[in-house]
């Protein structure tokens, strides 16, 4: 069998599990948990501080929670895993789903702006398939509309655009570092940020609203008499994590160039433009297959026990966030889209296999 996706993980974490285990003995957050921070903060660059939680949903939740009101409206790209939404509604907003760009695959900006009303205080961008070439464009669009940004790059860890690493400018943004993203704490996700108020709140939040209680944690210490004034949830990080991904940060590229090169003029084939060379670390390989042709190459994958992906399925056709909007972009990708094989132990010849299969088509 091709797998999807597949978590790289193997004697270094074990030992840096183990370590945590046998000689820190504090498997909660503590002390590894800030190493981390620090040096996803040396990695990603800028300045901007960063916020390790129990999963990227977590680290959406917050950010939008210390960013909005309950009640307030949040402009998402309805083509995104539902954790977007999830976050959105868990801070009590309501997420207001726009179509995407056929080019890019992310939040078309035209489509966004007329959904725009007094109620509208924030955006999620999502850099799907870690296609992150927007990032300006959408930081000029949310100070002309004086709406916080929280970028959901939970696909994008270790990307660039334009020269500068995603999470190291513009206002909030929010990574994923579950199994099978390009890094995995096991289960984890960042805030990066510089605003302060963001900063404090997200810290306290995500330990229960207890003040301050961050900075006791990383010396191994408890918060006995410190206050809580505001909600907050058990999101933090754990060491055990923290090892895991300390240990990640030095390995997590995936290779997607060969993909292109082998798929960029076979017939039925749309590919999204990204440079996977100096700018993108990909999470996914998604395509689409035109014609109508996306189900044979389905049957042709069952046959030859390749795992796919069909990601995702938009939010405004799921029960729960089911609306009657327009998003004529998003349906037509949908019906299209398949998400090849991506993963670092993903073979030459696994790809040659996969890519033969679709010139068949």
């Amino acid at each position: 069998m091709i797998r999807l996706s597949k978590s790289v993980v193997g004697k270094k974490e074990a030992e840096a599990v183990a370590y945590v285990i046998e000689d820190i003995g504090y498997l909660g957050m503590g002390a590894t948990v800030g190493e981390l921070e620090h040096a996803l903060e040396d990695y990603i660059g800028g300045g901007f501080k960063a916020l390790c939680v129990n999963s990227g949903t977590a680290a959406l939740h917050l950010a939008l929670q210390a960013v909005t009101k309950p009640g307030d409206e949040v402009l998402v790209p309805s083509f995104t895993f539902v954790a977007s939404y999830q976050a959105i509604t868990a801070a009590g907003c309501k997420p207001v789903s726009c179509d995407i760009c056929p080019d890019t695959l992310t939040l078309d900006l035209r489509d966004a702006e007329r959904r725009i009303t007094p109620r509208t205080t924030a955006m999620m961008p999502v850099y799907y398939a870690s296609n992150c070439c927007m990032a300006d464009e959408y930081q000029e669009f949310a100070r002309k509309h004086n709406l916080r940004l929280v970028e959901d790059a939970a696909h994008a860890f270790g990307c660039t655009c334009k020269g500068r690493k995603i999470g190291s400018y513009g206002d909030v943004v929010c990574f994923s570092f579950d199994g099978i993203k390009n890094i995995t704490t096991g289960e984890g996700g960042a805030v990066f940020t510089a605003d302060e108020d963001v900063i404090q709140k997200v810290s306290d939040a995500r330990l229960l609203g207890v003040q301050k209680d961050s900075e006791k944690r990383y010396a191994g210490k408890r918060s006995w008499h410190a206050d809580v004034v505001a909600q907050g949830y058990r999101y933090h990080m754990s060491n055990i994590f923290a090892a895991i991904g300390l240990v990640q940060l030095q390995r997590f590229e995936k290779e997607a160039q060969r993909y292109t090169e082998l798929l960029k003029d076979t017939p039925h084939v749309l590919l999204t433009p990204m440079d996977y060379v100096n700018e993108i670390t990909p999470h996914i390989f998604a395509l689409q297959i035109l014609d109508g042709k996306r189900a044979k190459l389905e049957q042709l994958l069952k046959e030859h026990d390749i795992q796919y992906g069909i990601q995702y399925a938009p939010n405004h056709h799921l029960t729960y966030f089911k609306e009657d909007v327009e998003l004529p972009v998003t349906d037509k990708v949908y019906s299209q889209i398949i998400s090849l094989p991506m993963h670092p132990e993903l073979s030459d010849e696994e790809q040659d296999i996969i890519c033969n299969l679709i010139n068949t088509l």
